[in-house]
């Protein structure tokens, strides 16, 4: 698993990398999950994957927070997708800066952590 991480980190800018670890610094905070990369993205699991990191772009990153509910009214999302035939919404956060963690995405960060798909 390690290797697949380091092969979809490669190539990366080290301004990227920087937000990568400070992302996955603040997930520690709320407890023990695992890193899965596959060859589009990496999963961050918990009980069940509760974000996706999705692009690794120059200068940002971009998570996929996946909810039972739309969270709608909330300035982090970029977009809020239903999953058709489902009752999942993908809520998407771009990430350019680290003070883009601020309390609000640190919120659903660990909601969606913590497995509680309703505020």
């Amino acid at each position: 698993m390690a290797d697949q991480l380091k092969e979809f980190l490669i190539g990366k800018t080290e301004y990227t990398l920087g937000l990568f670890r400070f992302f996955i610094d603040e997930l520690n905070t709320f407890g023990v999950f695992e890193i899965k990369a596959t060859k589009t993205m990496i999963v961050l699991q918990s009980t069940v994957p509760f974000a996706y990191v999705t692009q690794l772009g120059k200068n940002f990153i971009h998570i996929v927070l996946p909810f039972n509910q739309a969270f709608d009214n909330q300035l982090s999302f970029s977009k809020i997708a239903n999953v058709p035939g489902t009752n999942q919404f993908n809520h998407h956060l771009r990430i350019y800066y680290t003070e883009d963690f601020n309390d609000e995405v640190m919120y659903f960060l660990k909601l969606a952590y913590e497995g509680n798909h309703h505020a």
